[in-house]
C-alpha cells in the first residue's frame, strides 16, 4: 500500500514539474527576465496593503502567487481561507496576505520587515518556486530563506516553513539540492515544515487553473485545510 501511495506521489510530482518546465521553456533565451521582473504571471498586486487590527495578532502569509491567489477572487485565496477558518474556530487573529507574485526569495527578504511589523504571531513562508523557475543557484535560496527566518525567530515570531519543487530541466543535482534545503532549514532552525506547498494539487488538471500551475478554488481549499492542521496549535499557543 505504501508503494502504491509512494508511486502516486511520484506520477504526480513528475506531471508538476513537467509543467513547469514547459512554462520555462516558453520563455525565449533573447527575452531572459531582469533579475527583478516577475516569472509566475503577476496579479497587478505591486505591495500589500494589510489592515492591521490592532487588538489581534496576526498571521502572516509571505510567499508569490501561490500566496496571493493567481486567477482567484481575493477571497479564495490560501490566506483568505485560513482567515474564515480562524473566526469559525473562534481565534482572534487577523491574516494577511502578503504574496506578491512573482517574487523570488530575495524579493521576499527585500520586503520582510515592513511585512512583520507589528504583532506577529506566525509567518508562513512560502517562497522559492521563482528561485527554482529561473534556475538561481540554491545557495542563494537558502541564505535568503535563512534570513527571513532568523529574522522572525528574534521577534518571537513562529514559522511555518513550507516547501517547493524545482523543474527538472536544470538537471537531477539541482532539483534534489532545491528540495534538499527545505528539509535542511526546517531542521537547522527547528521550525515547522511542510514539505510540498502543494501537495495534494500539483499535477491534477481538476485542481488547477489553466496553466496548470496555480491552484483554482477547489485546489486552495485543499492547500487551506492541509495547512490548517499545523497553523491551530500554533495559534493555540499564541491565542490571548
Amino acid at each position: 500500500m505504501a508503494l502504491e501511495r509512494s508511486g502516486r506521489l511520484v506520477r504526480v510530482l513528475c506531471a508538476f514539474l513537467t509543467t513547469l518546465t514547459i512554462v520555462v521553456a516558453g520563455c525565449s533565451e533573447s527575452e531572459s527576465p531582469r533579475p527583478d521582473s516577475n516569472v509566475l504571471p503577476a496579479t497587478g498586486a505591486v505591495r500589500p496593503q494589510p489592515e492591521p487590527e490592532a487588538s489581534r495578532a496576526r498571521v502572516v502569509f509571505l510567499g508569490d502567487s501561490l500566496t496571493a491567489g493567481l486567477g482567484l477572487p481575493r477571497e479564495q485565496s490560501v490566506p483568505s481561507l485560513i482567515q474564515e477558518r480562524v473566526r469559525a474556530e473562534g481565534f482572534r487573529y487577523e491574516v494577511v496576505n502578503a504574496g506578491v507574485s512573482g517574487d523570488t526569495s530575495a524579493g521576499g527578504l527585500s520586503r520582510l520587515d515592513w511585512s512583520i511589523e507589528g504583532d506577529v504571531a506566525v509567518l508562513v513562508l512560502e517562497l522559492g518556486a521563482n528561485d527554482g523557475l529561473r534556475g538561481l543557484p540554491v545557495a542563494q535560496l537558502k541564505r535568503n530563506l535563512t534570513e527571513i527566518i532568523m529574522s522572525a525567530k528574534q521577534r518571537g515570531i513562529a514559522i511555518v516553513l513550507t516547501g517547493m519543487e524545482a523543474p527538472p530541466n536544470y538537471g537531477a543535482a539541482y532539483t534534489s539540492e532545491f528540495r534538499q534545503t527545505y528539509r535542511d532549514l526546517a531542521e537547522e532552525h527547528d521550525v515547522v515544515f511542510v514539505p510540498f506547498f502543494l501537495d495534494g494539487v500539483a499535477g491534477i488538471a481538476s485542481l488547477n487553473n489553466a496553466d496548470g500551475i496555480h491552484p483554482n478554488a477547489e485546489g486552495a481549499t485543499i492547500i487551506a485545510q492541509r495547512l490548517w492542521g499545523v497553523l491551530a496549535p500554533l495559534l493555540e499557543k499564541h491565542d490571548q
